[in-house]
């Protein structure tokens, strides 16, 4: 099938694209990789009278070290996210569930601001903002404003954000210490929506104590969700007392919307989300404390 028919704007800056959001309201959509647009408009899943494309605003790409924290432009693909140095480095849960992103076809069209305003509740890049404590940078005809990964994800496709809004940046905690972090998520098939997936990071003190901890859900309910649960548990606790089993079941407590589809019922996805939270706080561990 083809689009519905639409008119094409190029804005030259956020602030030129920002005054057509706000200039054809509901009647309007952004562009930017298109990877998951695109499909939605050739199926006629979604009608939209004007596509405003970001996607070569210099502005919105880009990843900087900014007192802490590390910017990434919400225009920057998903394939120069992975292949950052600076981020392999400082932000290394998001190296690591690039490659679990489609194909290389998509990670080098998709960007990480569509990604994550896109709201998929099996977006990888959406559950290591939340696991991360990230913060979105989004302009407007009426400013800048910041919004936290904790407050951004409203249900499946929905977000905090205005509809005037752009979401121009993300900027990510830089976590230092004995850390360590580990994606693992479950699919039929490579390139394909996870089942259920988890991302996990934690940093120890000098007595192998749990300082502080990350742990990140997709695909388990209407919004990627944070594993507070779990988190909380384990707070100040040896780590070698904390089994993996029981960071499992700890992550899954409160899930009470786990989606059940052609790929598996709602059971068969909390089993598959309480495995791979194990695995991905068994490799974490294991990296922060060798490190």
């Amino acid at each position: 099938m083809k689009p519905a028919p639409f008119d094409y704007h190029r804005p030259a800056s956020v602030a030129e694209a920002a005054q057509m959001l706000a200039e054809f309201g509901d009647d309007a959509k952004l562009l930017g990789g298109g990877q998951s647009l695109v499909p939605m408009l050739a199926m006629r899943l979604a009608f939209f009278d004007n596509l405003i494309d970001i996607s070569r605003l210099e502005e919105m790409k880009g990843v900087e070290a900014r007192d802490g924290e590390v910017w990434i432009g919400g225009g920057t693909t998903h394939a120069t996210v992975g292949a950052d140095e600076q981020l392999g480095a400082t932000v290394p849960l998001l190296t690591r569930a690039t490659p679990l992103i489609g194909h290389f076809q998509i990670r080098s069209r998709g960007t990480i601001g569509g990604s994550i305003a896109h709201a998929d509740p099996a977006a990888e890049y959406a559950a290591v903002a939340l696991a991360l404590d990230a913060t979105m940078e989004a302009v407007s005809t009426s400013g800048r404003r910041e919004i936290a990964a904790g407050e951004f994800f409203a249900g499946v496709w929905e977000t905090a954000m205005e509809p005037d809004e752009v979401l121009v940046g993300v900027r990510f905690p830089v976590w230092s210490g004995r850390c360590g972090f580990a994606v693992e998520e479950f699919a039929r098939r490579h390139g394909d929506f996870a089942i259920a997936g988890a991302v996990a990071g934690v940093e120890l003190d000098n007595d192998d104590r749990v300082r502080r901890s990350g742990i990140g859900l997709l695909g388990l309910s209407a919004t990627p969700r944070r594993a507070k649960a779990a988190e909380e548990a384990i707070a100040g606790r040896p780590v070698g007392d904390i089994t993996a089993e029981e960071i499992g079941e700890l992550a899954m407590s409160g899930l009470d919307d786990i989606p059940a589809d052609l790929q598996g019922s709602a059971d068969y996805r909390r089993r598959v989300g309480a495995a791979m939270a194990a695995q991905a706080w068994q490799a974490a561990v294991k990296e922060a404390i060798d490190a």
